[in-house]
């Protein structure tokens, strides 16, 4: 039976705590440096995609970014961060990246961030939607920050099973319109101990 997603996300974000959640992160440092490489201006277009309850939105409220675009398939996500950031410097979206009604008519962006989202679509036609989806809204010379479980990684997260990646296949998949800056293996260590072994890329669409 095909898994609904918007319904398995609802009830994973409304039956746990955020920080019992298993890739629930204090502080989302690597992907903070990964943003400081990219030496975008405060008033970038920011767009965080698979968004959940993830501190990065705080964190780069902080970081002093005004145009923050926070996006998840799960109603209950958003609204579990919107009430807890409570800033207007963050535009909620709920929005299916595989089969976009939203995003897909926004303005452009200048950065693409992706933690943990991309390696849940296993099909080849959900990965394909994605990776069209993030050419179509990402600005020529804008960045793609994408961490995905690695080769060494899990096989499953959340009760689903996920496509693992390293950062050659990102490349591939991200296409020849983009140049890779930045790679780098992660070992997470989540909220119950457990070691969730990343790889980390910054992409650089070309002008």
């Amino acid at each position: 039976m095909e898994t609904n997603y918007k319904q398995h996300w609802d009830e994973a974000f409304e039956k746990t705590e955020t920080e019992k959640l298993g890739w629930y992160e204090t502080t989302p440092q690597k992907t903070l440096e990964l943003i400081h490489h990219c030496n975008i201006p405060k008033d970038a277009r920011i767009l965080n995609v698979g968004v959940g309850t993830t501190t990065l939105i705080e964190a780069l409220i902080e970081e002093g970014f005004t145009n923050i675009l926070a996006s998840d398939i799960s109603t209950s996500a958003l609204d579990q961060l919107k009430k807890r950031v409570q800033s207007d410097k963050v535009t909620y979206i709920q929005d299916d990246l595989t089969h976009s009604q939203n995003l897909k008519d926004i303005e452009p962006i200048d950065l693409w961030i992706d933690r943990a989202v991309l390696h849940f679509f296993n099909e080849e036609k959900d990965q394909k939607a994605y990776w069209e989806l993030l050419n179509k809204v990402l600005k020529p010379g804008g960045y793609a920050l994408i961490a995905a479980f690695s080769l060494q990684g899990a096989e499953k997260c959340c009760g689903l099973p996920v496509h693992r990646y390293s950062a050659d296949m990102l490349a591939k998949g991200i296409g020849t319109d983009f140049q890779l800056e930045e790679a780098s293996d992660y070992t997470f260590i989540n909220p119950h101990g457990g070691e969730r072994p990343y790889v980390y890329t910054l992409f650089r669409k070309n002008f």
